[in-house]
């Protein structure tokens, strides 16, 4: 007679703790044809530079096929080492390329981060609210996330302060200043300066995530954290908001002497991160074409950031609280009082849009009034229609509160 035992195997500890990513959950509904998605952190397809792609593959198997299509160093591609080390000094950093790994993706680097930093019941300190998928990578880890105050400057210098008292051994502070997803708000250089005095007096290295600094819309980004705590910090950029996603290609650069049990970790996942890619990218980056196309995808943004936040003032009722964002690609609004997000979302949907509730981005005491607006992958026309729909989805949400109120 055959087992009723649905699995013979018997999952680790940490498999218990994972969860699917509510995001990607979404996205699975967004496919529906008619839906205006305003869920996904996805790059605009528009801005990906499939010519130069093209022709840098052409040249990579013409010119090292060999040495492309096999087995590459841990470390990455040596030039693209170099470049990325050479690029971080626009951003305050003096880095040696020995300090660069390149990694499959910058959430593969959050994953490292918490394979050689995280232990079990060790403090995590994160914003409030902080990205999705840096929990979902650090939280397999067993860590205790210790939520940081935070307000439209980003983390409060004063938590910072507190952890030594609030939250004893705290491993690092995983912190996003530029364009932050959910909120999209930007560090100031005063709050920059506090918060890492406050980190290195509390004795607490900084994890710096960086993914959407080149998108700025009215200045560029300030001098990186990293830069005010280069032995105390670890930075992570990439590749897919300035170039394509599809590549999944990152970059950490980590002190030196952490630098060895990182790359310790990158054998252990997956030897190395596609070689093939990274001479590709390499290849498209190398002279400087960044320069002229980063340009076109911040005016391209920009222009749907002011068309979101021109429908948001015409179509969303009095109430919402939200701010303009100065770069990146997203929204971040709280309804008026009484409102669910979550529980708006399937009425949402079945009026032809999508967002992401705001609660999945805290680590504790969620939000239910938050929700994220992606700007990037609709039309100026389809952003303003989408927002209609939202506002009469949340006015018939209102009504039919009051009409139930004492």
């Amino acid at each position: 007679m055959l087992s009723k035992n649905p699995s013979a195997f018997h999952l680790a500890r940490r498999a218990a703790r994972m969860n699917p990513s509510i995001i990607r959950e979404i996205l699975k509904v967004t496919e529906k044809p008619g839906i205006l998605s305003m869920a996904g952190g996805l790059p605009s397809s528009d801005t990906f530079p499939v010519a130069e792609l093209k022709a840098a593959c052409d040249r990579v198997l013409t010119q090292n096929p060999r040495e492309a299509l096999q087995y590459a160093a841990s470390e990455g591609f040596a030039p693209l080492r170099e470049w990325v080390a050479a690029r971080s000094a626009a951003l305050g950093m003096t880095v040696s390329p020995d300090q660069v790994l390149i990694t499959s993706g910058s959430q593969q680097g959050l994953d490292l981060v918490g394979k050689i930093l995280c232990d079990a019941g060790a403090p995590v300190a994160v914003e409030t609210p902080t990205y999705l998928g840096a929990l979902q990578a650090f939280t397999p880890y067993e860590p205790i996330f210790a939520s940081l105050e935070s307000d439209e400057q980003g983390v409060s210098p004063a938590a910072l302060a507190r952890l030594p008292h609030d939250a004893p051994g705290t491993r690092f502070a995983y912190l996003l200043p530029n364009y932050q997803n959910p909120t999209g708000r930007v560090m100031s250089a005063g709050r920059r300066e506090e918060a890492v005095a406050a980190a290195r007096a509390a004795g607490v290295p900084i994890v710096e995530d960086n993914p959407y600094g080149d998108l700025w819309f009215d200045e560029p980004p300030l001098p990186s954290l990293s830069s005010l705590w280069p032995e105390g910090s670890i930075y992570l950029g990439s590749f897919s908001k300035v170039l394509t996603p599809g590549f999944r290609l990152g970059y950490m650069i980590a002190p030196p002497e952490l630098y060895p049990k990182l790359l310790q970790a990158k054998q252990a996942a997956d030897l190395h991160t596609p070689g093939f890619n990274q001479r590709v990218v390499y290849e498209v980056v190398r002279e400087g074409f960044l320069d002229q196309h980063v340009p076109r995808i911040r005016a391209l943004y920009k222009a749907n950031r002011d068309a979101m936040a021109e429908a948001i003032k015409q179509h969303l009722p009095a109430g919402c609280e939200w701010q303009m964002p100065k770069g990146g690609m997203f929204f971040w609004i709280r309804l008026p009082a009484g409102l669910d997000a979550m529980a708006l979302l399937p009425k949402a949907v079945d009026a032809g849009i999508a967002f992401v509730p705001g609660a999945a981005f805290y680590a504790a005491s969620p939000d239910p009034r938050a929700l994220r607006l992606s700007f990037v992958t609709l039309t100026p026309s389809q952003i303003g229609e989408g927002v209609a729909i939202l506002g009469r989805v949340l006015r018939e949400a209102m009504d039919g509160s009051a009409e139930h109120a004492p």
